[in-house]
C-alpha cells in the first residue's frame, strides 16, 4: 500500500495540489501523511500521524512555499505506525539532501541497513524508506549514476517520488510491482500512485512509468531514462482484487470493470440460490453487481457503511481492526428472513466476513452465502501489503470447507485463479501472484528477517516485585 504523489510547477500552488492529490490515495494509507516541498533553496518537510485532512490545515498548506512538491500516505509494511516512520523522509549526506516517499518494501532491508551503520550513517526511523534516501544522499556521483547505483543495491518492491538536486524525481523497481504514472496538467508534469490522484487536480493520464524507470522533471521538462534492466513483470494483483481504487487503471486495466467481471465469472463458476446479491461496501461491490447481472438474482444493499470509519483490513493490528467492523458496518432489516448471496473481493484474516455473517444472523437472514471475488490467500506478501505472517491467514492451512466453519456461513466459494486471471484481460505473465500461489517472482530468503518490527527496540523490561 501507500500512496506517492509529486508535481512540479512554477506557476501553481504545488503544496495545495500535492494535499488534493493525497486525498485521493487517502484509501492507501491512514496511519500517516506528509508533504515535502522545495524552491531550489530549502527544503520544507511537514508530516504527521493522522489522516490528510487531519494533518493539513489551509494555515499549514499557506506556510508550504515551493515549485517542487511530494507527498505521501502511509501505510505500515517495515516499521511501526511512529510519528519518525511518517513521510517524506529527509536525509543529509556528503552528496545531496533528500527528501522521499516510497511505495513498497524491500527485502533487504536489514543488510542495506547493517552497511549504512557500519559507515557511520545515522538512521532516525525503522522503516525501509530512510534505507534508500540515506544510500541516495551518500552516493557521490551525478544524481542519473546514483540513482542507478542505489537501485543496484535494492531487492524488493519500491515506487519512489523524490525530490534533491533541484529535481522532482520518480522510478519503480525492475518489476513494477507497486503502481506509478506519470501525467499532466497543462505543461506541468505530475507523479502520482494511481491515476485517480491525477483526475482530481486536474491532470491528464499520460503513461505509467515502467520497469525500471527513472523520471527526472526539472526546469526544461520531463527526462526519461532507465535505473535498471527490466526484469519479469510482476505487477500485483491484489491491486486489481482490492487495494487500487476503481476508478483507476493499472497494469493497462480498468480496475471497476476488471472487478465486475471477476463477480460475473464467479457467478458462472459458484451460482447459489438466494434472494438477493449484497455486497461488502465498497470495495465489494463492483463485483456483486458483476455477481448479480451474470446470475440474475436482484442486487441489494444488505450492509449499510460508515464512510468515516477507516479501511479495516490496513489497520495496524488486529485489535483495531475488530473494533473498526464493529464501528463500521450496519445490517438492514431487509436481510430478515432472506437467502442472502454476501459478495466480497477477499478474505485475508477472517476478521471482518465472521463478524459479518453474525450481524447478518442476528439481523434475521435465513442463509447467508458468501461468495469471494478471488482465490483464497494461502501466502504472504513480502512486497508491501502487510500479511507477513502465515498464521494470520484463515485459508493458509484450511480448506475452503473449513474457512466456511470459521465464519459460519451457510457456503463458501471463491473465484477460480483461473478466472481472476480471464477477468484482468491480462496473462498471467503480467503479474505477482504469490499470495495466491506462494511462488514468489524474487528470491525470499529468510521470512523470519522480514517481520515488519524487526527493527524496533525490544520493550523495556518490568522488574519483578
Amino acid at each position: 500500500m501507500c500512496g506517492v504523489f509529486g508535481i512540479r510547477s512554477a506557476e501553481r500552488d504545488v503544496a495545495r495540489l500535492a494535499f488534493y492529490g493525497l486525498y485521493a490515495l487517502q484509501h492507501r494509507g491512514q496511519e500517516a501523511a506528509g508533504i515535502a516541498v522545495a524552491d531550489g533553496r530549502r527544503l520544507t518537510v511537514l508530516r504527521d500521524l493522522g489522516l490528510v485532512n487531519q494533518v493539513f490545515s489551509e494555515q499549514k498548506l499557506r506556510g508550504l512555499h515551493g515549485d517542487a512538491a511530494i507527498g505521501h500516505t502511509r501505510y505500515s509494511t517495515t516499521g511501526s505506525a511512529g510519528w519518525a516512520n511518517a513521510q517524506p523522509i529527509v536525509q543529509h549526506g556528503p552528496a545531496r539532501t533528500v527528501a522521499l516517499a516510497h511505495n513498497g518494501n524491500l527485502t533487504n532491508t536489514s543488510s542495506l541497513r547493517a552497511e549504512l551503520r557500519a559507515a557511520g550513517v545515522a538512521l532516525a526511523s525503522t522503516s525501509d524508506t530512510e534505507v534508500i534516501a540515506a544510500l541516495l544522499a551518500h552516493e557521490e556521483a551525478p544524481l542519473e549514476v546514483a540513482v542507478e547505483r542505489v537501485v543496484s543495491r535494492l531487492e524488493g518492491a519500491y515506487s519512489v517520488v523524490a525530490l534533491t538536486d533541484g529535481k522532482l524525481l520518480g522510478f519503480r523497481d525492475p518489476h513494477a510491482f507497486r503502481p506509478l504514472c506519470l501525467g499532466r496538467v497543462g505543461s506541468d508534469w505530475v507523479l502520482a500512485s494511481e491515476s485517480c490522484s491525477l483526475d482530481l487536480v486536474g491532470a491528464e493520464f499520460d503513461r505509467e512509468i515502467g520497469a525500471g524507470e527513472l523520471v527526472l522533471i526539472d526546469g526544461s521538462g520531463c527526462h526519461t531514462t532507465r535505473a535498471a534492466t527490466a526484469g519479469r513483470p510482476a505487477h500485483c494483483l491484489f491491486e486489481l482484487i482490492y487495494l487500487a481504487r476503481p476508478d483507476s487503471r493499472f497494469a493497462g486495466v480498468e480496475v471497476h470493470g476488471a472487478r465486475v467481471r471477476m463477480g460475473e465469472r464467479l457467478a458462472e463458476e459458484a451460482p447459489v440460490e438466494a434472494d438477493f446479491v449484497m455486497p461488502v461496501p465498497d470495495s465489494g461491490t463492483p463485483a456483486a453487481i458483476g455477481f448479480a447481472r451474470a446470475s440474475g438474482i436482484p442486487f441489494n444493499e444488505g450492509l449499510i457503511k460508515n464512510r468515516y470509519v477507516a479501511r479495516t483490513f490496513i489497520q495496524p493490528d488486529q485489535g483495531l481492526r475488530e473494533q473498526g467492523i464493529k464501528l463500521k458496518f450496519n445490517p438492514l432489516g431487509e436481510v430478515s428472513g432472506q437467502r442472502v448471496a454476501v459478495v466480497d473481493d477477499s478474505i485475508v484474516r477472517g476478521t471482518t466476513m465472521r463478524q459479518i455473517v453474525a450481524m447478518l444472523r442476528e439481523s434475521g437472514a435465513r442463509e447467508v452465502h458468501v461468495r469471494i471475488s478471488s482465490p483464497p490467500i494461502v501466502s504472504p506478501c513480502f512486497y508491501g501489503v502487510d500479511m507477513a505472517e502465515e498464521a494470520e491467514l484463515v485459508a493458509a492451512a484450511r480448506t475452503t470447507e473449513e474457512v466456511r466453519r470459521e465464519i459460519a456461513a451457510t457456503s463458501l466459494a471463491y473465484l477460480s485463479l483461473d478466472g481472476l486471471q480471464a477477468a484482468t484481460g491480462r496473462p498471467e505473465s503480467a503479474f505477482c501472484r504469490a499470495c495466491l500461489t506462494g511462488s514468489y517472482p524474487t528470491e525470499i530468503a529468510d521470512r523470519r528477517e522480514l517481520a515488519k518490527l524487526r527493527f524496533e527496540p525490544a520493550p523495556p523490561l518490568v522488574p519483578l516485585r
